[in-house]
């Protein structure tokens, strides 16, 4: 099944002091370590949501403004799925980069039409490496019309209404959804193939 993909990076960095997205992991800026991965998965487009166009942003990678006001990634996912030439959209947040491919793969594995896969770790949903349908504009749309900007309402209510299929996360995957939001965050003792 063909998919789009969405680097989201609309953050504040308020944690890391810094841009997130130039900050340097093994040797590469956050957003080429991302997109890398993003383009091995062979997406039919991809893009880079944020509130505004990032300087760093590759040309043939189309820039998609976070719907404001920005409610962070619910903006950001909400505007993608209104942009794909797809069915469904892959998002992947620019402060994971233990994320994996292969990891990635598989949740493209699990989707089908009318509905895409989230992992779970625990009872949370982990929403910004996920894979969302088309369908689920209308959700996040409906949730930034409302009050209520937490994501993992909309995640529960996109599962309920089966739009989203939860896959359980192994020990051995919970690596793969660490955050860089320090640098402490991107220790070299702690990172992993």
């Amino acid at each position: 099944m063909t998919f789009s993909a969405v680097l989201l990076a609309g953050g504040e960095s308020r944690r890391m002091g810094t841009d997130k997205a130039t900050f340097l992991f093994r040797g590469k800026p956050l957003w080429e370590v991302q997109l890398e991965t993003l383009r091995r998965l062979r997406p039919a487009e991809i893009f880079v949501s944020a509130k505004t166009d990032p300087s760093w942003r590759p040309v043939e990678v189309q820039f998609i403004a976070d719907i404001p006001p920005s409610r962070g990634p619910l903006s950001g996912i909400a505007a993608s799925l209104a942009k794909i030439q797809t069915v469904h959209l892959l998002a992947l947040a620019i402060d994971m980069p233990f994320m994996t491919e292969n990891y990635l793969r598989t949740l493209c594995e699990a989707i089908e039409p009318g509905r895409g896969a989230v992992a779970k770790i625990d009872n949370r949903a982990e929403p910004l490496a996920a894979v969302y349908p088309r369908d689920a504009e209308i959700d996040f749309r409906n949730a930034l019309a409302g009050n209520d900007f937490s994501l993992q309402n909309v995640i529960r209510s996109l599962v309920t209404s089966k739009k989203l299929l939860e896959i359980c996360v192994t020990e051995q995957e919970r690596r793969f959804f660490r955050n860089v939001n320090n640098v402490s965050d991107a220790d070299p003792v702690i990172m992993w193939d």
